[in-house]
């Protein structure tokens, strides 16, 4: 049974619309941000301050190398497109979808930007980061769903869709 892998921005619904698509089509539900904070025992944004990128970037490859999940739906990280390894280890019998929103949607919908465990390089600002993983989103996806103007149950929906 194939794995669905979900991809895209912070704010984009990976995590909320992961569940609840994989509740839709009786798959188990795997976060790997969560992944990343049992492993660690730190919230993400402590692994990033107390630790630096370089660390986090490599827990996360960890994290991602080290699921061995079937007919799961996966929500990851937004970083998770910097690691050539992660994503060739996540596209293995998976379909991997990009949850699509522009910019100016992700600066509405995440409040806690400085806090959220966003991985953003020494001096990169929010504008040179979503340049930059865009491109690299589109480079992976199977399939991409436009989530702007989405609700959640349309979001979902398109998911449950486009898992096949």
């Amino acid at each position: 049974m194939k794995n669905v892998v979900l991809i895209g921005m912070p704010g984009c619904g990976k995590s909320t619309c992961g569940v609840l698509a994989a509740k839709a089509l009786c798959k188990d539900f795997v976060d790997t941000d969560l992944v990343i904070q049992q492993n660690e025992k730190l919230p993400l944004q402590e692994v990033i301050n107390d630790k630096g990128n370089d660390y986090f970037a490599a827990a996360e490859e960890k994290a991602i190398l080290s699921l061995s999940v079937k007919n799961a739906v996966i929500a990851t990280g937004g970083s998770v497109v910097y690691s050539a390894k992660a994503m060739a280890h996540l596209k293995q019998n998976a379909t991997v979808i990009y949850l699509r929103i522009s910019l100016a949607t992700m600066l509405k919908r995440i409040a806690n930007m400085q806090t959220r465990g966003i991985l953003l390089r020494d001096g990169e600002t929010i504008d040179a980061m979503f340049a930059e993983r865009r491109s690299l989103y589109e480079n992976y996806a199977d399939r991409v769903i436009d989530c702007d103007d989405a609700e959640i149950e349309r979001t979902v929906s398109r998911i449950v869709q486009n898992a096949f």
